[in-house]
C-alpha cells in the first residue's frame, strides 16, 4: 500500500539495507528504493559521532534528491560508539572479528543520524537518535562461528540485534535504531513533510 502524502509526493528511500525498508514497509510506507552513491570516509575533520552520522545521512540524502527533486528523499546511518571509537560497518570478515572482539563484554551505543529533503519543496530536516546497547563476552569460537554467517556484512559494528544471537544481554531506547532505522521518530520526520502510512486515520 502507498502511504498518502502531501501534493502527491513519493516517498525515496536512499539506501540498499533490506532492513530500512523492511522496517518502512511495515509501518504502512513503500518508498522507491534508491542507493546513494557516496563515499562514506570523507568527511569533515573533528566531527562529534552524532554530527558525523548526520552528515552522512544527510550526504546520502543530498545525492538521491538530486534525481527526485519534487519527492522525498530518506536516508539514514548507523555507527557504533565504543568509548570514544566509532565503528562503521567492517571492510571484510577480518574486520568484523575484530569489531566484534572489542565489543565483546562491552556497554556501546548505537547511533543513527536520519535525513529528509525535498529540494522543489525547500524541505530539508535532519535528526539523530542514540540506543545503549549491552553485551555479554564472547569466545574466540563464537565470534568465529558468526562470521562465518557473514550475517555482520553491512552492519555497524559487525552484528544485528535482530539475529539469532546477536551476543546483546540488554539495550535502552529505541530497538529499532539499533535495527538500523528509529521508526517513532523516523514516522514523525515524515509527519512533518506531511507523509503518512497508508493505514494512518489521521
Amino acid at each position: 500500500m502507498a502511504a498518502s502524502m502531501s501534493a502527491d509526493a513519493r516517498l525515496v528511500l536512499a539506501s540498499s539495507s533490506p532492513r530500512r525498508s523492511e522496517l518502512l514497509r511495515e509501518a504502512g510506507f513503500n518508498p522507491i528504493i534508491h542507493p546513494a552513491d557516496i563515499d562514506e570516509s570523507i568527511y569533515p575533520p573533528n566531527l562529534a559521532p552524532t554530527e558525523l552520522a548526520e552528515f552522512l545521512a544527510a550526504a546520502k540524502a543530498k545525492a538521491v534528491a538530486k534525481n527526485y527533486p519534487s519527492d522525498f528523499t530518506l536516508a539514514a546511518d548507523t555507527l557504533v560508539l565504543l568509548g570514544a571509537r566509532v565503528l562503521g560497518k567492517p571492510r571484510d570478515a577480518a574486520h568484523a572479528k575484530e569489531m566484534l572482539a572489542m565489543l565483546s563484554g562491552s556497554t556501546h551505543q548505537v547511533i543513527s543520524g536520519v535525513a529528509l529533503f525535498s529540494p522543489q519543496r525547500d524541505f530539508q530536516k535532519v535528526i539523530s537518535v542514540i540506543s545503549t546497547v549491552q553485551m555479554r563476552p564472547m569466545s574466540e569460537a563464537e565470534i568465529n562461528h558468526y562470521v562465518v554467517t557473514r550475517r555482520w556484512h553491512d552492519k555497524a559494528g559487525g552484528y544485528g540485534i535482530q539475529d539469532n544471537d546477536p551476543f546483546v544481554t540488554k539495550m535502552s531506547g529505541s530497538l529499532t535504531n539499533i535495527v538500523g532505522l528509529p521508526m517513532d521518530e523516523v514516522i514523525d520526520l515524515l509527519a512533518s513533510a506531511g507523509i503518512y502510512p497508508a493505514t494512518s486515520s489521521r
